[in-house]
């Protein structure tokens, strides 16, 4: 010390070179901000590094916060420096490390805040200059932000775009089948009719009922879109996968059933007919829009259970746009018949008159709505782990309604309210044969066979006891664990936490904790591969079945990965030690809620399924947010990449 004394003296009869600094401070998440130190370093002149500590760093620049920020500041070992770095060795085994040209010092610091505030301090360099050693002092004010996390729209991709239009394609075709509801088709030959008589002319009838047909599609898609505008494009999407929302559905569907079976029927208050009708008489395009408006409403008892189970569906699909593509089709296949009738009125003539045949369309509608009531009960099931609806108890139950619905259609159940059914028409044949099929091909599954088709809408195979397709994987587990372990994980980093709830298929070994997973990464020496899930994720559950299950990436996945499954919305209640604050203010309290805090901080993103790797400093290996794709061979080669991407970086 009292060398650099001397050698400070000397130094003082020359002018202290000026050094110019900037400091900026930026979030990495809610926990962590650095502070970056910039400056160019005149010629001549050297900086030391930051003095670490240690008998082998004795000088070295260091930055000094004030008292009231001392406790942010923790991680000296952590400091990255950049810049032209020389290290010269002292015969007394200190080591000096100087920094030339232009010089960054990135401080990492342990800050959580709600709000902006100023960080003070001072930055204390020391430079060196031939056999001198010239030092200063900088103070700095900074202001710290807190940590806004993006959300990154998920890309429209082309498996994307090909989920949209086959949810078109469906909700089209369900549209037309909803004219065939006894409160849908007997309306069409006194609207077009009413339309054709009082336009005057047939050219103005045709614009009326173009008016009438785009109101229709308009009443069921604006309010959609208004609800996505108003409260976020995935605000559909959440009430979907909540466990309340789908419980919620399921008494609803429920009910729409046996309203359907013929029990009751359920209306909208007369008073918004009248009134809808009212307007409707007033003539004008408005007229026309109040027309289409007392359709929507007088039909809600045949429309409302479709519309409901078309929203459910096409919300939990994981597209944002979904429901709005679901309703827009929705609307056309309802609207469509109207406006071809007005285009071809000699058409009427040889509509089948209404009769029987409309109800027995209703009722088969209820076998349906009863199915998909019990899909909503299966998520929840899945989410609380109840395991009143595994695989093969749902199951069960699907082949059942679906045996009845054959019955029905040829006659052999009737209701109350049904006509007595003389002869068994050709179409009713065909969709008795259609019922029958479904439920034989359903009945393979009650011993495990994959039912790929499925796979998005059954409770997953993990949940099912019996299951001779997980034979093979199990007799492999073994030996795939054996690999595992001889690579350096030992027996206490196996999988340990929720394991008792929460598993993956096909004999693969997953985590289900991050922190775990890196460590057991860290042993084996693998990348760390993130499945960010939910249990009532459809896609994610189409995307095992139909990408992991394929032997070569099954293979990638047991051979170069470490898997850690991270279910968004599993409702285990956090230890008190993990529960905490998000940078939005909310409690945290269970582990979905951590698992979708760590997605949307680390990654900007909140839809499953999300595929991203790491390597063991945390970094992700890939900028590719990956998705649902059933591309086999575009995620082989996505592994891949990550792989190689890993390799090179040890």
């Amino acid at each position: 010390m009292v060398l650099l004394l001397f050698t400070y003296s000397l130094w003082g009869q020359e002018p202290i070179p000026k050094l110019h600094f900037t400091f900026t401070t930026k979030a990495v998440n809610d926990s962590f901000q650095t502070l970056t130190v910039n400056t160019v370093v005149p010629k001549g002149l050297q900086l030391f590094a930051i003095k670490k500590g240690g008998a082998a760093d004795l000088y070295g620049s260091t930055i000094e916060l004030d008292s009231a920020f001392e406790s942010y500041f923790h991680a000296k070992d952590k400091v990255v420096e950049k810049g032209t770095i020389q290290q010269i060795k002292q015969p007394n085994g200190s080591l000096l490390r100087l920094l030339s040209d232009s010089v960054q010092f990135v401080f990492p610091l342990h800050v959580r805040t709600s709000s902006s505030f100023k960080l003070k301090g001072t930055f204390v360099w020391l430079g060196k200059a031939g056999e001198e050693f010239p030092s200063g002092e900088e103070k700095f004010s900074v202001t710290v932000a807190p940590f806004k996390p993006v959300i990154t729209k998920a890309p429209i991709n082309e498996a994307a775009m090909e989920s949209l239009w086959h949810i078109f394609i469906l909700t089209f075709l369900t549209g037309l089948l909803a004219i065939l509801t006894p409160c849908v088709f007997p309306l069409i030959p006194v609207t077009v009719s009413f339309f054709l008589k009082r336009s005057g002319s047939h050219k103005a009838g045709i614009k009326n009922a173009l008016v009438y047909s785009f109101s229709i599609i308009g009443i069921y898609t604006i309010p959609t879109l208004i609800l996505t505008l108003i409260f976020g494009e995935t605000v559909l999407y959440t009430i979907a996968t909540s466990p309340v929302s789908n419980l919620l559905f399921f008494v609803i569907f429920l009910v729409f059933a046996i309203s359907f079976f013929g029990a009751f029927e359920i209306n909208l208050p007369n008073s918004w007919a009248n009134k809808a009708d009212e307007k409707a008489s007033k003539g004008g395009l408005s007229g026309i829009f109040f027309m289409a408006l007392t359709l929507v409403i007088v039909s809600f008892s045949c429309t409302g259970p479709i519309v409901g189970t078309l929203l459910g569906q096409t919300s939990s699909q994981g597209v944002r746009i979904a429901p709005i593509i679901g309703m827009l089709g929705f609307g056309m296949g309802l609207a469509l018949p109207f406006s071809l009738f007005a285009f071809f009125p000699s058409m009427l003539r040889n509509l089948p008159k209404s009769g029987g045949w409309l109800n027995s369309v209703k009722v088969a509608f209820g076998f349906i709505e009863l199915a998909l009531a019990l899909k909503f009960l299966s998520s929840v099931d899945l989410i609380y782990h109840w395991h009143l609806l595994d695989r093969d108890v749902f199951l069960v139950a699907w082949i059942v309604i679906f045996f009845l619905l054959g019955n029905y259609l040829l006659g052999k159940i009737q209701f109350s309210h049904d006509a007595p059914l003389k002869y068994v028409s050709v179409p009713r044949l065909f969709f008795a044969i259609f019922s029958f099929s479904f439920a034989l091909y359903m009945v393979p599954g009650l011993w495990g066979a994959p039912l790929k088709p499925l796979s998005g809408l059954i409770p997953p195979a993990t949940t099912q006891d019996f299951n001779l397709d997980n034979l093979k994987y199990s007799n492999t587990s073994s030996a795939a664990s054996t690999r595992v372990t001889s690579v350096g994980i030992s027996p206490s980093l196996e999988p340990k936490k929720y394991t008792d709830k929460l598993h993956v298929p096909f004999g693969l070994k997953a985590y289900f904790d991050i922190d775990e997973a890196m460590a057991a990464a860290k042993a084996a020496n693998k990348p760390l591969m993130l499945d960010f899930t939910g249990h009532s994720c459809a896609n994610c559950r189409k995307m095992e079945e139909q990408v992991w299950k394929n032997e070569a990436v099954l293979k990638r996945i047991k051979d170069n990965f470490v898997l850690v499954s991270l279910y968004v919305d599993e409702r285990t209640e956090l230890p008190d030690e993990e529960q905490k604050i998000s940078s939005k203010g909310q409690k945290i309290n269970t582990v979905g809620e951590k698992n979708l805090d760590y997605e949307i901080t680390k990654f900007g993103f909140n839809a499953q399924p999300l595929y991203m790797f790491l390597d063991l400093k945390g970094n992700p290996l890939s900028d590719i947010k990956y998705g649902y794709d059933p591309d086999v061979n575009k995620f082989i080669k996505h592994l891949d990449n990550v792989k190689a991407a890993f390799d090179k970086g040890k």
